[in-house]
């Protein structure tokens, strides 16, 4: 049933036998297979074929892949329990954007395996909306975000500051952006916008690239200043600065995971505004998931 289940979830999320098939590496008539035995045994029909390959999910399949997302959690949950009964560890998939990945995220994984040993914990490299999609999707845990993005059924939390500046010569160009997705392409297409500037732009969709290039003495780029060391940068306004969040599931976790996620919150530096009265700035870059 469990593996009827994961089919199921991959052919909602693609719309597309096919790309469900080679994401889970079977062939496509196995993929038809499984989901014709779970409609069976349901009694309902829960895809209706558009076309040669995209498929329409029935109001049926709305409501299992609502309930799905949390019973393949806690089967998985219970796998790895069994699994590792000798240790009694649990597993935490851990998802961050790029920035705080690079500068935050290792010091603050030793401090939560120093105080959670019996958590096994898997990490994984994002751009903000990246990480909000994984975890909409159950693919991990909790996520840390710099782009103040909001769904359905999800908590956002703030948690430390980031000064973000100039680095590079703007004079000369050209300036090295992140994709759309990343939490601080609102940032950047803001600064040109205010400055107008129309220099050429060169999309990168890596902070450690954009840094290698910058202590190249090539292009310029507006970055997080803890990852400006060693480089000419000039600080900008405090319009500027922005918030690391740490973003969960409004459905409660493991009580092992709880407790993680709360020891981050007691061990952040939260600003004392509510991320109900988030700034201007906030909030136009929160409506903007794209």
């Amino acid at each position: 049933m469990f593996k009827k289940l994961s089919t199921f979830k991959v052919v909602y999320e693609t719309k597309n036998f096919s790309k469900a098939a080679e994401l889970l590496f079977v062939v496509q008539p196995t993929v038809s297979a499984q989901i014709k035995q779970l409609e069976n045994e349901l009694g309902t029909t829960l895809f209706i074929r558009n076309g040669r390959k995209e498929v329409l999910a029935t109001p049926q399949a709305d409501l299992l892949y609502q309930k799905t997302g949390n019973l393949l959690d806690d089967w998985e949950d219970l796998k790895f329990e069994i699994q590792n009964r000798k240790d009694k560890l649990t597993n935490c998939n851990i998802a961050a954007s790029h920035t705080f990945s690079i500068y935050l995220l290792p010091d603050l994984i030793i401090n939560l395996k120093q105080c959670f040993p019996n958590i096994s914990f898997s990490i994984k490299m994002m751009n903000s909306l990246e990480v909000l999609n994984a975890l909409e999707h159950h693919d991990i845990d909790f996520g840390f975000i710099e782009k103040p993005l909001s769904a359905k059924n999800i908590r956002r939390l703030p948690l430390f500051n980031d000064q973000l500046v100039l680095a590079g010569n703007p004079s000369i160009g050209p300036w090295l952006i992140r994709e759309k997705t990343s939490g601080v392409y609102y940032y950047t297409q803001r600064y040109l916008e205010e400055n107008d500037i129309q220099k050429e732009t060169m999309t990168v969709q890596n902070n450690e690239i954009i840094i290698a290039l910058l202590k190249k003495g090539f292009g310029c780029s507006i970055i997080s200043q803890r990852a400006a060391k060693g480089l000419v940068y000039q600080k900008l306004s405090e319009k500027y600065s922005r918030q690391f969040y740490l973003i969960t599931r409004e459905q409660d976790a493991s009580s092992e995971l709880t407790s993680v996620t709360r020891w981050i919150q007691k061990k952040s530096d939260f600003k004392t505004k509510s991320s109900k009265h988030i700034s201007k700035a906030d909030t136009a870059l929160g409506n903007n998931r794209n």
